[in-house]
């Protein structure tokens, strides 16, 4: 079997930062940096004359920047996966969810003190340089397979459209629930872009992301959908056909009122499972108002987020929806929840938004 490691290609204008990445993947067995380039036109020279897996793409650069290279590096080689690297600015947080609609797989943030010392980059893009790179390895893509560490998801289950001991009536929902992570912001636009007029309620979405990228989540998934979308903001109430996003850096919970309805709280706890805002802590404030009238959804991320909130959605009577393995980027945070078996079907990324469509329309099973 070929063992040999995952290719990376490093991309950016600045010597300091392509050194770091460097140093940061080659300390990782299973990495090898095999080609560093400046901008995107030595980029293009250095596809033609290494075989790559994984480029790690800055956006700013001189001659051909990253959302120019970005194209042209798929023509050499569609299969190539490109992460690209984004400063915290608005205009490049743009850029990133842009490429990502595009082609790029997916995305790391720069940190604003510089690279030098920033860990929580470091083991983002390792663990998301591995995560891609094994993709492109089971895939078959390349000149052969390689063995590669990869970052701890979920044991594979065989997909499955309906876990039997969920198998009940479902009710019509008065709220719908997203949790996604990597890869969320394409499955988002998916399922949104699939949603009938029919579809009334309120739709709150947890993504993992930072503060940057969250509101202009917002925005693309008001394009996307046709449907009003927003970063959530405390206090706000909760209204019909509108999309809520929950900020970067903030848990997104619901309290009810004495007057009925609901409002958006926003909360500054800890992480959970690592991630803030995280998915657990919106299920379960929604699991304890919305009871068997709450309809969640689980889309493709890294990690088990989601896994604990929808076992108090099911408890409470609610329903769980998962993306199935096949049309996932990782089946972490979904294959967590149909391995619990508390889904009421696993499905393709294609399924869900008509899924969505019927059960929110009040056609039961």
């Amino acid at each position: 079997m070929d063992s040999r490691p995952c290719r990376v290609m490093v991309v950016d204008d600045s010597a300091v930062a392509r050194g770091i990445v460097t140093r940061t993947l080659e300390q990782e067995s299973g990495i090898k940096v095999v080609a560093s380039a400046p901008n995107g036109v030595m980029a293009l020279k250095a596809m033609m004359n290494h075989e790559i897996d994984v480029v790690v793409l800055d956006i700013e650069m001189p001659e051909l920047d990253g959302m120019a290279a970005l194209p042209k590096l798929l023509a050499v080689d569609p299969d190539v996966k490109i992460i690209m690297a984004s400063a915290a600015s608005h205009r490049d947080a743009d850029i990133a969810m842009k490429a990502m609609a595009i082609g790029a797989v997916d995305f790391v943030q720069k940190p604003t003190a510089g690279l030098g010392g920033a860990e929580s980059f470091r083991s983002e893009l390792v663990a998301k340089v591995k995560l891609h790179a094994a993709r492109r390895a089971s895939a078959g893509a390349g000149s052969g397979t390689r063995v590669l560490p990869s970052p701890k998801v979920a044991k594979p289950i065989a997909p499955q459209r309906t876990a039997g001991s969920r198998s009940r009536k479902i009710e019509r929902p008065d709220i719908i629930a997203i949790g996604s992570s990597t890869g969320g912001p394409q499955a988002l636009a998916e399922v949104l872009k699939n949603l009938a007029p029919s579809v009334h309620q309120p739709i709150l979405v947890t993504q993992h992301m930072p503060a940057s990228f969250t509101a202009l989540l917002a925005e693309h998934m008001s394009r996307y959908s046709g449907r009003p979308a927003s970063e959530a903001c405390d206090g706000d109430v909760l209204r019909p056909d509108h999309i809520y996003i929950a900020p970067g850096g903030k848990h997104l919970l619901i309290e009810s009122r004495a007057a009925g309805g609901a409002i958006i709280r926003l909360d500054d706890g800890p992480p959970e499972n690592s991630c803030k805002p995280a998915v657990d802590p919106m299920l379960r404030s929604l699991a304890r108002i919305y009871k068997n009238r709450l309809l969640a959804v689980i889309l493709t991320g890294m990690g088990c987020d989601g896994l604990r909130g929808c076992e108090e959605v099911v408890s409470e009577g609610g329903n769980v929806l998962a993306q199935d393995q096949e049309s996932s980027v990782v089946w972490g945070m979904p294959g967590a929840v149909a391995q619990a078996g508390f889904c009421s079907e696993i499905l393709p990324l294609t399924e869900i938004g008509p899924a969505i469509v019927r059960i929110a329309g009040g056609v039961g099973k």
